[in-house]
């Protein structure tokens, strides 16, 4: 490829166009999706932000052959489509101007240990929100908590009601994993691990008094992007703890 871009916005929309037309009935030149994958792929800051197709799928066959798999038949064309762009959202609202967060990466990457499409859909729609959908975006911080802790509590065999809230399905969470406040004795930790249990109370207090979950009356709060943003932050920090720790719980 001649003309790659240097910036790294512009070859994630290079990139993912390149895939969009493969998705629909086009070929892909392999070594022009080679070298687009790789000038990303070799930023540690980029790299778990890209979909997980384009990370496994070195050449074009491959690509092909996992995206055959999404859909077939009448209207296949629009669903792989679909599939395409929602995958490169994360990256490509990471690199777009006043969207960043330290914290987008580490979560994608963390996430998938969960091995949950559902999880890293509720993920990238948290992140995609958090500008033009403020009151989304805190909808969706919470629901990403909640399949966190069912994700983890399913993996232990612990049972919890349909009805549970976040906070219910939290402390349970952290019964199971050695966070509870109580379960420990030292007072730094025990300040610690309560400071979490706040927030998780707070994001899903949030979520009712100005997320999109309800409905609001005439005096109704309306969230800015940067508490959408404080929002989803959180909520993806906790996430990453939370599964950084069953983690390692099944590693001991």
């Amino acid at each position: 490829m001649e003309d790659i871009p240097d910036d790294y916005y512009e070859q994630a929309l290079m990139l993912q166009e390149m895939v969009v037309g493969l998705a629909t009935g086009g070929s892909v030149d392999d070594n022009s999706y080679h070298q687009l994958r790789r000038s990303i792929m070799e930023e540690d800051e980029l790299r778990p932000l890209l979909p997980q197709f384009i990370r496994t799928c070195r050449t074009g066959t491959a690509l092909w052959g996992h995206l055959k798999q999404v859909s077939s038949g009448q209207g296949s064309y629009a669903i792989r489509s679909q599939y395409v762009y929602d995958g490169f959202q994360p990256i490509l609202d990471h690199l777009d101007a006043g969207t960043k967060s330290p914290t987008d990466a580490v979560t994608v990457e963390t996430l998938e240990h969960l091995n949950s499409d559902e999880v890293q859909r509720i993920w990238s729609v948290a992140l995609q929100r958090r500008k033009e959908n403020p009151d989304g975006a805190i909808t969706s911080a919470r629901t990403l908590l909640e399949s966190v802790c069912k994700h983890i509590l399913d993996d232990e065999q612990i049972e919890y009601g349909n009805n549970d809230d976040l906070p219910k399905l939290y402390r349970n969470t952290a019964k199971t994993l050695n966070l509870a406040p109580d379960q420990h004795t030292e007072e730094v930790f025990k300040s610690i691990l309560g400071s979490c249990q706040n927030v998780i109370q707070c994001l899903g207090t949030l979520r009712n008094k100005i997320g999109d979950a309800h409905g609001k009356g005439r005096k109704a709060v309306k969230p800015k992007p940067r508490h959408a943003a404080l929002a989803v932050n959180l909520a993806g920090t906790m996430a990453t703890f939370l599964v950084d720790t069953w983690e390692s719980k099944k590693n001991r």
